[in-house]
């Protein structure tokens, strides 16, 4: 299942890898183990940060995924399942049966 990974870097953390010259290894050292199908690196809320999308078969998986980002770069982060355009396909006939059930 593809999950996006919402990812921020305290300022403070992120300030701190930068000055030390270990930011940018300490991030692809982490998209290496991630192996995301695509990362995005922006700002939010202020502060650097990324949407990472990583495919996952188990649940298991999440603190493989969420402690590298926790411990090296001292980030928050919000997991959220989200699905391509294909995946909706496959899903619009739930969503109608659900709108003939309930709307």
């Amino acid at each position: 299942m593809r999950f996006m990974i919402t990812c921020r870097i305290p300022v403070e953390k992120g300030n701190e890898l930068a000055k030390n010259g270990t930011l940018g290894q300490t991030v692809q050292t982490i998209m290496e183990e991630l192996k995301p199908e695509a990362a995005y690196f922006s700002d939010i809320d202020g502060a650097r940060g990324g949407y990472i999308v990583v495919n996952m078969d188990d649940a298991s998986q999440i603190p493989a995924m969420a402690e590298p980002l926790f411990i090296g770069l001292g980030a928050t982060i919000q997991l959220h399942p989200v699905m391509t355009p294909e995946d909706l396909d496959r899903a619009t006939p739930a969503i109608e049966q659900a709108a003939q059930k309930y709307g």
